[in-house]
């Protein structure tokens, strides 16, 4: 019986390069891939963007209100294997159809993304995904103190805010994120210091 999986971790952690090279060795032993993307991650437009300059495109772009298991239906059966990139922004509804479709046409799906937004709080894809997913894997980064960071910081106009919607495309309208340690987090985010 094939699996879901959730391989999540803190921005820059290799979450889409390790997506794209897991898609390549796939490829590369000819068997027939599928990669996803929810819309509201508008980075990159159709295609998928690691930092590292890798980019690949998106064999489907889900939209946010999406029944996916229309989708799903119709894909060919020869598929070994499907891909989603920053599943946090996925739907509970959708992560639902993710987990009955990997039991009902015997296809693993793999998905990719954070655990958590810049105030610590789960989306609700990856929420579902921490419910619903057969095996899990946390990815790692540094800090930029050197300790492995499980957090991350939104970063606006150069200033750490705790301030905003919880969907803030990174690169876009002067918004960037920092992945932090714990103790990090704490003082450069909510200026919480130790005594």
């Amino acid at each position: 019986m094939s699996k879901l999986y959730y391989k999540y971790g803190a921005m820059n952690s290799g979450k889409t390069a390790l997506l794209l090279q897991a898609a390549h060795n796939y490829e590369e032993n000819g068997m027939k891939i599928l990669i996803l993307k929810p819309g509201i991650d508008t980075k990159g437009d159709d295609k998928i963007v690691t930092r590292i300059g890798l980019k690949r495109k998106a064999n489907h772009v889900i939209k946010s209100d999406e029944l996916l298991s229309k989708y799903l239906n119709k894909i060919d059966k020869d598929i070994s294997c499907i891909f989603v990139d920053e599943a946090q922004f996925l739907t509970r509804d959708q992560v639902d159809e993710l987990f009955t479709f990997t039991k009902t046409k015997d296809i693993p799906v793999i998905c990719y993304g954070l655990k958590a937004d810049f105030r610590t709080v789960s989306f609700p894809g990856s929420l579902r995904l921490f419910e619903l997913a057969d095996e899990m894997q946390e990815l790692y980064t540094i800090c930029t103190c050197g300790q492995k960071a499980r957090f991350n910081a939104r970063i606006v106009d150069g200033k750490y805010t705790f301030e905003g919607d919880q969907i803030a495309i990174d690169g876009e309208n002067e918004v960037k994120y920092q992945s932090l340690c714990g103790k990090c987090y704490l003082e450069k985010v909510l200026g919480i210091k130790e005594e």
